[in-house]
């Protein structure tokens, strides 16, 4: 027996839309994290701190599906967060009290300028979603009016 298709309603994008909510504001936290670190030279654990990268999955939403040809509505979660693991900066200052044996402090691997497009583009696509759930909303209104 096969199970039928149902085509994806006003809720199915709604979900779709939150969900890309809720992983650019996840998103934005960790760059929030990264520049407020941007130069904390000593971790609990004695290292510099290491810039953080999102991870994004997607996920199939239950019960939605479109045409075979366009695949089935997905949603997007942050997954975890990784520690991107190469080097920091090298930086000579002597008299700075993390400095090693030959007088280089290493600073985190965070390049601000990098972190603050990482920020503008997360918060483009933001507010991308909310534009899509008020098109969505506006939609649905649209729709029950045709039926009074």
């Amino acid at each position: 027996m096969t199970r039928p298709v149902h085509a994806p309603g006003v809720f199915s994008a709604m979900e779709v839309a939150a969900s890309g909510l809720s992983a650019q504001r996840g998103r934005m936290n960790v760059i929030a994290s990264n520049l407020a670190n941007a130069r904390t030279t000593k971790t609990e654990d004695g290292t510099p701190y290491k810039r953080l990268d999102p991870v994004f999955q997607a996920t199939k939403v239950n019960g939605a599906s479109f045409d075979p040809v366009l695949r089935s509505v997905t949603k997007v979660e942050l997954k975890e967060v990784r520690a991107d693991q190469t080097q920091g900066q090298m930086v000579y200052e002597p008299g700075h009290p993390d400095a090693n044996a030959q007088g280089y402090v290493e600073y985190p691997n965070v390049n601000v300028v990098t972190e603050m497009v990482n920020l503008m583009t997360a918060s483009r696509a933001y507010e991308a979603g909310v534009t899509s759930i008020e098109s969505v909303k506006g939609m649905a209104k649209a729709a029950l009016k045709i039926g009074q």
